[in-house]
């Protein structure tokens, strides 16, 4: 099959190319899936490059060889006696291996597509559950609150700013671009929203931004941050005494962490919790289930919808265009590629 086979980390994008290997044979009881769309994300960037905190020689657990890709959905090809999927179902998950033409995967590591959604929506909501997680479980946000959401109108921002919305908070949406701002106001449906200027105030070592959301909330500051793209220095500066910083991602760091002074979170008696959800969910199974059941069950209502990139993307030979065009930030939403078509695929 063709896939978008990694022998070896690269050191840009442009090098990234397909390979043709060996088709993927399940063993009872694993499914196999012929896969229908992918989503590019953020830590296919890392992985591709080696930056990511799993590519670490010691401590990490991917290494090349591997094919790269974790977002699928797709149609179930062969289940095993017994098992609950048939033939012919459509699923969705998180995996990697998800930019190739097949893919195996244990029971646990799919669920079915919901009945009301294409394909191409269940590959955009796969990561939501993070976001829903973040917002809900852990931020523990509630009515009244105002809630700043970083990287707004990317994939994991957008269902962060829907979640927190449905739960009666106000939302900030912090993005990267002008065309990013109108964006997220007109499809997001979130008014209040800051541009990420990084420019330092004179005089202090704030950036622009930070003042931006203090003028917003009228010098108050937010109750609490969902950070997938790497501020929380800057963001303790616009953070309410007492308040929440949840960090679900360093999308904006290119691999780069930051180092914090440790007295600034004790000054604000701020809360700044690093949620890991993969890690969690292993740890926390039935948890982890009740959590998927209630974002599917918002998802099936409609009150959070898939927020898909305009720009279609065909075939796994654009997959590098894709990766390209998320890492130079001109993706707002969901970036979704349609890898197959015939039957049991749903078109973009």
């Amino acid at each position: 099959m063709k896939a978008l086979h990694i022998p070896a980390f690269h050191t840009t994008l442009s090098t990234l190319s397909l390979s043709t290997v060996p088709d993927p044979t399940p063993t009872p009881p694993q499914l196999l899936i012929r896969i229908t769309h992918a989503s590019p994300q953020a830590v296919d960037i890392l992985y591709a490059l080696g930056k990511h905190q799993n590519n670490n020689v010691k401590r990490g657990h991917i290494h090349p060889p591997f094919i790269l890709g974790n977002d699928f959905a797709g149609v179930v090809v062969s289940a095993p006696l017994g098992s609950s999927y048939v033939a012919g179902e459509k699923v969705f998950g998180s995996k990697l291996g998800a930019f190739a033409e097949s893919i195996v995967v244990e029971e646990g590591e799919v669920g079915r597509v919901p009945g009301r959604l294409r394909n191409a929506d269940a590959v955009a909501l796969v990561g939501g559950a993070v976001a829903y997680a973040a917002v809900k479980n852990v931020a523990l946000v509630r009515g009244g609150q105002t809630v700043l959401v970083t990287g707004a109108a990317g994939g994991l921002g957008t269902v962060a700013c829907q979640v927190a919305q449905a739960l009666g908070a106000r939302v900030i949406g912090l993005v990267g671009s002008e065309a990013k701002a109108t964006w997220l106001r007109e499809h997001g449906g979130v008014e209040d929203v800051v541009i990420m200027d990084q420019k330092k105030v004179s005089g202090k070592d704030w950036e622009r931004w930070v003042v931006d959301v203090l003028a917003a909330t009228a010098g108050d500051g937010v109750d609490a941050i969902i950070d997938n793209i790497g501020c929380v220095e800057q963001g303790l500066r616009c953070l309410k005494s007492g308040g929440t910083i949840v960090m679900i991602g360093f999308a904006g760091r290119d691999g780069v962490m930051e180092t914090i002074a440790m007295n600034k979170i004790l000054l604000k008696s701020a809360k700044v919790i690093g949620y890991r959800f993969g890690d969690h969910g292993r740890r926390n199974p039935d948890e982890i289930a009740k959590i998927w059941e209630e974002y599917l069950s918002m998802v099936n209502k409609g009150t959070i919808r898939s927020m898909i990139h305009p720009t279609a993307y065909h075939g796994l030979e654009d997959v590098p265009r894709a990766l390209h065009d998320l890492q130079n930030r001109k993706i707002c939403g969901k970036a979704v590629i349609q890898i197959a078509s015939g039957a049991g695929c749903v078109k973009l």
